[in-house]
């Protein structure tokens, strides 16, 4: 009987530490390129499904991406799930939407890395690609500047940007911040946001 209960009692702290323990499968990349026509993503659907092929071109299968961008409909941090959300290395970036939109997020250039694992340009290399299209304000909710929902891929429109490396020209917070520096100029094509720093990357993060 004490053998029974004993064996039992194992059986159970076993499910136990099974169920809390951690997924730390990439679920937070930033893409390794944009997909070819700027700030026209194809809307939020077409940057989704974006997200879910550079994912699976990494072996990362099972997982709903969503993109960190916000329309005039839909807020990026109402779009990412509740977290928590790992890089590529295993590396945890935040714990849940709070901590993400807080300074106790641990995104920096080091952590912010490619769906591959891979480092993405900052401040200071050759090409800086250090802006990252969000559409967002620093508390994740929609900015004004979303390049037509991301719809739009000319000479029109503008992206608001944050900083992966959280670098800028100066210390201010719009400088450091990884989702909200400034707007891009010269509209939303590839070549416009090279002229800012970037290459019109974006995040994508694992909602499940």
């Amino acid at each position: 009987m004490n053998r029974l209960i004993g064996t039992a009692a194992a059986v159970l702290v076993c499910s136990a530490l099974g169920a809390f323990a951690q997924d730390t499968t990439m679920s937070f990349f930033v893409t390794s390129a944009n997909p070819g026509k700027g700030g026209d993503l194809g809307g939020l659907v077409g940057a989704d499904a974006y997200c879910a092929t550079l994912a699976a071109s990494a072996g990362i299968t099972g997982k709903t991406w969503k993109a960190y961008l916000s329309t005039d409909a839909e807020n990026a941090k109402d779009r990412i799930g509740a977290g928590p959300w790992f890089n590529a290395k295993g590396e945890k970036v935040a714990d849940d939407v709070a901590s993400l939109h807080s300074d106790k997020n641990n995104l920096t250039k080091q952590t912010a890395l490619d769906e591959k694992g891979n480092a993405v340009n900052g401040r200071g290399d050759k090409p800086n690609q250090h802006d990252i299209m969000t559409g967002s304000k620093p508390d994740g909710t929609a900015a004004p500047e979303t390049c037509g929902n991301w719809t739009m891929g000319g000479a029109e429109g503008a992206a608001m940007m944050g900083h992966h490396d959280r670098m800028g020209l100066n210390d201010s917070a719009e400088a450091k911040s990884w989702n909200s520096s400034h707007a891009s100029r010269g509209g939303c094509s590839v070549d416009a946001f090279k002229g800012t720093g970037g290459a019109g990357l974006f995040y994508c993060f694992a909602a499940n």
